[in-house]
């Protein structure tokens, strides 16, 4: 947009508040006097940015004022376009500060706003705007434009063309800011970071599953480069892999639970990612698990599902299946719960839920020396299948697939039959109550992960010294330590 002539003199901030309301109060006729109006609304806001708007709740602010105008909810689509142009056109992070959070405030409220970036090949741009924030040190704008490009992601599929301008450089810079963030536990950049990097797996999961006959269906998908760079520089990257997990254990949204573990596949089920994870890492990752599969409602059958696709490679191409073998009664007890052989209160298992179990109980640490795979359903778990039902497959399809809307929450199903808890032992499975469940409410806006909390494999609280095993906490709004159970360390890939 071009620079709007009119110059303003303020004295303070109530007098630019108001001089806002009076901009974005013009009564536009048509899409010239609209145009001018946006023209003002960017200048005036741009100009006293430095002044006024000196944090993201007081641009947030700026942009709803814009949103619940009057010239807005008259021209929505007119208005939501041209700010969509604003974006693709403007090179100056003032500006692109103000547009990047009203895209990003309506988008959250309109998932056609971000339908409408797609279309117009703001995906390639946000790459672009993301690599020069990172470059100019602007790190408000940097944050605010990761957002953007996760929200507008997460809500649809990206083109093969436009993920194939993503490349190695801009991967591997998400992972160092990770790597090399400060020790304030503030920090603002570690949740943004990994919810692209979460993202982007997601899109080459999805690009990598389209059929061939789909006319968006690239003769080659594009590489996944998350992947890739775990593979190929997975000992420089440790940070990540830590965050995730402490993610994974406190999370409550679906959707990003499921962004996590297609993640977590991938890693499992590539042969170069194997041993990305420290083995106390894996151990705290196999508590959250374990909690979270007794912890769903029977009709959240396709998060289960999930869980139980990732646990398979968890246990079977780790270093879990190295002696000694970390929890594996406790393994066998949740497998049989979920076949519903060993617990009343719980629903028949659907059919894909007794595969993926029986797939799991297979895996040769969980059964007897004794027992031929033919008879280790039965032996395990006290159920059995027919020939069809054996026949469990696990694919990336499947686990591609699985969506859920943003802001979904995860119920939990002690909180839906209990409002206390209870501190007894679980003696089906040997699990701490306060370990199985905890949820109650919304979850609040997830605070940054601490950098911290694990050094080496190793849990550790902010003075260096080492926290004694225990049982994972149930999903909190702010995880300020987690704990490993074991002792032994861990190793990464060299």
């Amino acid at each position: 947009m071009e620079e709007f002539e009119i110059s303003y003199s303020l004295d303070d901030e109530t007098q630019f508040w108001r001089e806002l309301d009076d901009i974005v109060a013009a009564q536009c006729s048509s899409h010239q006097l609209i145009d001018n109006t946006l023209r003002s609304y960017l200048h005036f806001t741009t100009n006293f940015k430095d002044d006024y708007l000196n944090t993201e709740h007081d641009i947030t602010h700026c942009s709803r004022k814009l949103l619940l105008s009057q010239i807005f909810e008259a021209n929505k689509d007119y208005v939501r376009i041209q700010m969509v142009y604003s974006l693709l056109q403007e090179e100056e992070a003032p500006t692109l500060h103000i547009i990047a959070s009203f895209l990003l405030l309506d988008g959250r409220q309109n998932e056609a706003t971000f339908e409408m970036m797609n279309n117009e090949g703001c995906f390639p741009k946000l790459l672009e705007l993301v690599k020069q924030a990172k470059a100019d040190n602007a790190p408000r704008l940097h944050r605010l434009l990761l957002d953007l490009l996760y929200e507008m992601s997460r809500m649809q599929r990206i083109s093969s063309e436009d993920l194939g301008q993503v490349d190695d450089d801009f991967v591997a810079s998400l992972f160092q800011i990770i790597e090399h963030v400060s020790d304030d536990v503030d920090d603002p950049y570690h949740y943004p970071v990994i919810r692209v990097l979460l993202v982007l797996n997601e899109q080459y999961m999805v690009a990598s599953t389209a059929s061939p006959t789909e006319t968006t269906a690239p003769p080659h998908p594009p590489t996944n480069r998350v992947i890739k760079l775990l593979s190929l520089h997975g000992s420089g990257c440790m940070t990540f892999g830590e965050n995730i997990i402490l993610l994974l254990n406190r999370e409550t949204e679906t959707s990003l639970q499921l962004l996590i573990l297609k993640l977590l596949y991938l890693t499992f089920t590539t042969k170069a990612t194997y041993d990305y994870f420290y083995t106390n890492d894996l151990r705290v990752l196999l508590d959250v698990i374990i909690r979270n599969l007794l912890d769903l409602p029977n009709e959240l059958v396709s998060l289960r599902h999930t869980y139980l696709r990732v646990l398979y490679p968890l246990l079977a191409h780790t270093q879990l299946n190295q002696e000694p073998h970390y929890k594996r009664d406790e393994i066998v007890k949740v497998l049989s719960i979920l076949a519903g052989s060993a617990n009343g209160h719980w629903e028949p298992a659907d059919e894909t839920t007794v595969r993926l179990v029986e797939r799991v109980a297979k895996v040769p640490w969980l059964r007897d020396q004794d027992v031929s795979d033919g008879d280790v359903t039965e032996k395990l778990l006290g159920i059995s299948l027919s020939p069809s039902q054996s026949a469990s497959s696990m694919s990336v399809v499947d686990v591609a697939a699985v969506m859920e809307k943003p802001g979904v929450q995860t119920r939990s199903r002690k909180s839906e039959h209990s409002g206390t808890l209870n501190d007894k032992k679980d003696e089906s499975t040997g699990v701490d109550a306060k370990g199985v469940t905890q949820v109650t409410g919304r979850r609040q806006a997830p605070p940054p992960i601490p950098p911290t909390v694990l050094v080496n494999g190793k849990i550790m609280k902010e003075n260096g010294k080492k926290l004694p095993p225990k049982a994972p906490p149930r999903r909190r709004t702010r995880l300020k330590s987690a704990a490993a159970p074991g002792n032994l360390e861990g190793k990464a890939t060299q």
